[in-house]
């Protein structure tokens, strides 16, 4: 409910999406700002944005569990608010239009719904009818208010699916799902997919290693990126906001290409084993916050999807020969795990036997000290 005479809004929801708004201290200043305007509720919206919320200490602002995609996050505040706030800080004012507008065709409400870009420096309309409030927000905040933009979703063409990005810079890494697929080439990107496979893709210089890994994808609700995914270099806010288990059972978990689902995958655990480069490098990174080490199965294969990142002191990083990461990680499955993905073992037995698996494919091995 909107009391017009005074400009307040009884109930404004806020889904922050990724870490550079956070990063840059905007996603508070504009928190604060939405405050004077009516009672706020604010939750994450992706998962890298919860490192950033850690780091910069803002647990208590800004509401980071479960894990989310923005458009949950929209439909999840949708029936205790007024008016929803997406708030994002894209590369180019094209690249922002394009996600607002992608994320709000995939959250399907008719509900009032506004898009706050610090990067392209405006203010849209994503749905519903809140232009009055719109204008007066731009006007108040310096920005561009843009009325009407386009609202493109996902196409199909009968059992086929396509996705486009578009403000993409040429060069940049495209990844699914936290898996690299190519490197761009061109500003605007295609990819199809069929029966669960990629079939084809335009403006892309594809990795076929990445293709191999990636054997089957959602591609309409799969998480497809351009470039690293967190531009921005802070200093990272170590063992903040977990506590590692000191009890008898040692819970071990195994993250295997999936580095953004680890906060979820290792509640609870005192070590992961995480494979591959990037992933390793992710996930340690995620998981530092939370004061859990890594033990790290990786090739040199190194796409540099993380940027600036750190892996918690006493986590241990096995190189192994270029291609045998995967195969090694697939061992440690097998023959450590069981098949799963979790098993109580504690960390230092859980390195030996890591050592062992590797075996004639071990390289290097390193530890973190610092």
């Amino acid at each position: 409910m909107r009391d017009d005479s005074q400009g307040f809004i009884a109930r404004i929801g806020v889904v922050v999406h990724g870490p550079e708004i956070i990063d840059s201290g905007c996603a508070l200043l504009l928190i604060n700002y939405l405050k004077k305007l009516g009672s706020v509720t604010a939750v994450l919206g992706g998962t890298m944005g919860r490192v950033a919320v850690i780091d910069a200490g803002l647990e208590d602002v800004i509401f980071i569990r479960p894990r989310r995609r923005p458009s949950h996050s929209i439909q999840d505040l949708g029936a205790a608010s007024d008016v929803i706030f997406l708030l994002n800080q894209a590369k180019s004012r094209e690249s922002g239009l394009a996600f607002g507008t992608m994320v709000a065709a995939a959250a399907g409400m008719g509900r009032p719904l506004i898009q706050i870009d610090c990067g392209g420096r405006f203010v849209a309309i994503l749905s519903g009818k809140e232009g009055d409030l719109a204008v007066q927000v731009a006007s108040d905040l310096g920005l561009d208010f843009l009325l009407n933009p386009p609202l493109p979703g996902v196409s199909f063409r009968k059992d086929a699916t396509k996705r486009s990005l578009s403000g993409v810079c040429p060069g940049e890494l495209i990844s699914i799902n936290g898996i690299v697929i190519g490197r761009a080439a061109e500003s605007r990107v295609e990819i199809e997919a069929k029966d669960g496979r990629i079939m084809a893709m335009k403006g892309v210089k594809p990795k076929q290693h990445g293709l191999e890994k990636l054997s089957w994808v959602d591609l309409e609700k799969a998480i497809i990126r351009s470039g690293s995914i967190r531009r921005s270099e802070v200093r990272p806010r170590i063992g903040a906001c977990g506590r590692r288990d000191k009890g008898e059972g040692k819970w071990a978990v195994l993250i295997d290409h999936c580095a953004e689902d680890a906060f979820e995958v290792a509640e609870g655990a005192s070590v992961a084993v995480t494979v591959g480069d990037d992933t390793t490098l992710i996930a340690g990174d995620i998981l530092a916050r939370l004061g859990i080490p890594v033990i790290g199965i990786v090739d040199g294969d190194l796409d540099h999807l993380a940027g600036c990142t750190t892996i918690l002191q006493g986590s241990v990083v096995f190189r192994v020969k270029p291609g045998h990461d995967d195969l090694v990680g697939r061992r440690v499955r097998a023959e450590i795990f069981q098949g799963e993905s979790r098993i109580c073992i504690s960390a230092g037995d859980l390195i030996e036997k890591v050592k062992r698996l590797a075996g004639e494919q071990l390289v290097e091995t390193e530890q973190i000290k610092s």
